[in-house]
């Protein structure tokens, strides 16, 4: 950053060191009862989410949950159980997520969280598919004029701890030759509070969670910009412990079926129309051939019962993550130029 730049941000840095904050979970062993069976005879699945994150999971003005990634945990619910209401939403931080996986305090985290080897491996940890393509950025006042992430040398930057973003940022600086002072908070709400009131000059995660936060500001929104460099991959998924071979398949045909219904043009309001289409694909969906249900251990109406309860993946992206200003993307259908891909049910 240049020092006349500096001098208009003008923002404190606090002394703060970058931390991970996996290794401590690591250790941490998982409940060996099978998670299937304990989640059946509960009668409940317990999601672990966002603490909030607008589009994502968030409480409403009524304190319902909503978001892409409760819709998620909702049509794990109506699969299994027929019902859709039969889960319960645990708020988790960055740094308390992986504790509250492992320990059997949820049975599923659903919370933006990304995919990567380590987790998928040392933490004892199965991610089940992608049910959001991202990438990390940077959102500062637009009152900076800056153009770039390059313009930020010098910089102090927000950011959570224990997630990718952290070590992101840390590489991105370094591969660029560039200063920055981290602000490290780890509750969302913390580190939103302090960019917005300046206490920090720039602010990085993934740029979903970027529009999201900069969507919570009203007419004041429009005095903060995204700037465009992307600077890493963040596929987030949800995710189950190791050894849970039965509950991982469900959690991903789930994921699989929202995905397949938006492609055969299957949605909430539209489903009943389809119940005796000649349509092979059609009927495995919907439970009347094939008996995919059986193979996972539920009805054969699963699929259905996601899709009349819940909706499919469009609905869901539509109906949470289009009001925030994020448009499809990479999320699109494979067959409209995005990665949204199912493998044959069947």
């Amino acid at each position: 950053m240049h020092r006349d730049l500096s001098k208009r941000l003008g923002a404190t840095a606090l002394a703060a060191a970058l931390c991970l904050g996996l290794a401590g979970t690591a250790s941490a062993q998982a409940p060996q009862a099978n998670t299937f069976d304990v989640i059946k005879a509960r009668g409940q699945i317990v999601c672990g989410v966002n603490t909030g994150l607008a589009g994502f999971a968030a409480p409403d003005s009524q304190g319902v949950w909503r978001g892409l990634d409760v819709d998620l945990c909702r049509a794990v619910a109506a699969a299994m159980f027929g019902d859709a209401s039969k889960v319960r939403f645990v708020p988790t931080t960055a740094q308390q997520r992986f504790t509250a996986l492992q320990s059997g305090e949820v049975d599923l985290l659903a919370r933006n969280t990304t995919w990567t080897l380590s987790r998928d491996t040392s933490l004892g940890f199965n991610f089940v598919g992608i049910n959001f393509y991202d990438g990390q950025g940077f959102m500062v006042k637009r009152s900076l004029g800056l153009k770039s992430a390059k313009e930020l040398d010098g910089a102090t930057i927000c950011v959570q701890p224990g997630t990718t973003t952290e070590l992101n940022l840390a590489d991105w600086f370094r591969a660029n030759n560039l200063r920055f002072t981290p602000v490290v908070i780890e509750r969302l709400e913390e580190v939103n509070q302090a960019f917005f009131s300046g206490r920090c000059d720039a602010f990085t995660t993934d740029v979903s969670g970027l529009a999201a936060v900069r969507s919570t500001q009203g007419p004041r929104a429009e005095e903060y910009v995204i700037l465009p460099e992307v600077i890493s991959k963040e596929p987030l998924g949800p995710v189950v412990r190791h050894g849970d071979s039965r509950w991982a398949d469900l959690v991903r045909w789930v994921h699989f079926a929202m995905v397949e219904a938006e492609e055969l043009g299957l949605t909430s309001a539209n489903i009943d129309q389809h119940l005796n289409s000649q349509n092979p694909a059609i009927q495995r969906f919907v439970g009347a051939a094939g008996g995919l249900g059986q193979m996972l251990g539920v009805d054969n109406r699963w699929a259905y019962n996601i899709v009349k309860q819940v909706g499919n993946y469009g609905e869901s992206y539509a109906r949470n993550v289009t009001p925030i200003g994020i448009p499809r993307g990479q999320n699109e259908l494979w067959t409209k130029g995005g990665q949204m891909y199912a493998p044959p049910m069947r």
